[in-house]
């Protein structure tokens, strides 16, 4: 088995801990050996070894699989960027519910993909993306890197999002859109116009409500 360790262990990277328990179960592929995070923990958490802050990734000296489990874009794209260690590897986690059609789907590394999402058919996504539970993706939708959805997500066909972009839990991007990188949406909203890049967007519609870097 592969050894697998997990950065981030708040609630999403204990649920990131389950996720990876559920594709053994089907198949033993890893080898959880623990946690970094740089919010000291007790020695254990939910049975798993607190192996020291994300920096110690770096003195790793034997190849490991690295799971991100930080739902916030900037704060994961920074931590991947200040890996620099060629024994780490970021593979895509799937859990066993997951649909993923047959047709022309491509996959980055880094993606965590949680149980009941369905992904249907010409769909890209890039690297280091989080489809929370009961996600949907539609036809001929491009994720791009570092962007997170939060549970029951919904996005239509013919999207196109930008890196870096966090959707709320709920929310619904119809079809034929684009959404700037780094644009937030709110929980509960329905995106029924494309959004610029740099805002946050709530409400139904949803419309930008403020801007940032």
């Amino acid at each position: 088995m592969k050894k697998i360790a997990i950065i981030g262990a708040g609630g999403f990277g204990r649920e990131v801990k389950m996720l990876i328990d559920h594709i053994n179960q089907k198949e033993s592929q890893f080898e959880l050996i623990g946690f970094f995070d740089d919010k000291e923990h007790n020695d254990y958490i939910n049975g798993v070894p607190y192996l020291g802050k994300v920096s110690n990734v770096n003195d790793i000296d034997y190849p490991l699989a690295i799971a991100i489990a930080i739902a916030d874009p900037k704060i994961k794209k920074r931590i991947i960027n200040n890996i620099d260690n060629s024994n780490i590897e970021f593979p895509n986690l799937i859990h066993p519910t997951v649909i993923i059609g047959d047709d022309n789907v491509k996959l980055g590394k880094g993606n965590i993909i949680c149980a009941s999402v369905i992904i249907t058919v010409d769909i890209e996504l890039e690297d280091f993306i989080i489809l929370n539970l009961f996600c949907t993706v539609g036809h001929d939708t491009t994720i791009k890197s570092y962007s997170s959805f939060m549970p029951s997500v919904n996005v239509s066909g013919e999207v196109v999002i930008n890196d870096g972009v966090y959707v709320g839990t709920g929310a619904k991007i119809i079809n034929l859109l684009e959404i700037g990188e780094h644009t937030i949406v709110g929980a509960g909203a329905v995106v029924s116009k494309s959004l610029p890049a740099n805002c946050t967007a709530v409400g139904i519609p949803a419309k930008p409500i403020k801007f940032h870097e």
